[in-house]
């Protein structure tokens, strides 16, 4: 494993603890829509973009719903209870940020959530000058796990992925980033990685304070 020249992280689960926000929505949703088994169709979706995600949904409850406009109702829900408790921020998502800043090594971001929110929850948090690339899920053509998002984020940063690190919580983040050729880190978020992920898990950490010394480390 040689140097690291640059950082590229996920958004959702890593920076940001929305996975949840978006879980409970979808739990409020499934109830009064009558759904079943949400969290395990919720879970699958964990890292998807928004094409994949209706995708999924609708292989569940196409049969008996407009998967597209329920998909619609949940952005509200999500925003609602975004403005009532916050934008909730992971431990070290500032320190590590600001430590990379500080030693000139580029970031990137590389998220399956649409740009547009991208950008805008990231301007939220204050974290948007941190990042010289931004790339959301509507900017690839293939969803992760396919390796796309990230290659697109390397390509725009002007490094090889052999020479990037990528910083992930879900399953189809550390099969995308490990696809392009990046060195990989695991912050597990909602699921733990089970035995056949942690073969192409370089290193799992519990917290970004921990990812930050093993980027620190490489770099």
């Amino acid at each position: 494993m040689g140097k690291i020249s640059a950082v590229v992280f996920d958004m959702d689960g890593v920076i940001f603890d929305t996975e949840r926000i978006c879980l409970e929505a979808w739990k409020v949703l499934a109830e009064r829509k009558g759904l079943e088994g949400i969290e395990e169709v919720c879970i699958r979706c964990i890292g998807s973009t928004t094409q994949e995600t209706i995708r999924i949904l609708n292989e569940v409850y196409g049969d008996r719903l407009d998967v597209e406009a329920l998909h619609e109702e949940i952005r509200p829900l999500i925003f609602e209870l975004i403005e009532k408790n916050g934008l909730p921020i992971k431990m070290g998502a500032k320190q590590i940020l600001q430590a990379l800043n500080e030693r000139d090594i580029p970031i990137a971001l590389a998220s399956s959530t649409r740009y547009k929110t991208v950008c805008s929850q990231l301007e939220q948090a204050g974290f948007l000058k941190y990042f010289s690339v931004v790339v959301g899920g509507d900017m690839a053509k293939e969803s992760k796990p396919a390796p796309d998002i990230y290659l697109e984020a390397c390509s725009r940063l002007n490094v090889l992925p052999q020479e990037a690190v990528a910083i992930e919580d879900s399953f189809k983040g550390i099969r995308s980033a490990h696809s392009a050729g990046m060195t990989t880190i695991m912050v597990p978020d909602i699921l733990q990685p089970d035995e056949e992920l942690l073969k192409i898990v370089d290193f799992k950490c519990d917290n970004l304070i921990q990812a930050m010394d093993v980027v620190l480390s490489l770099t």
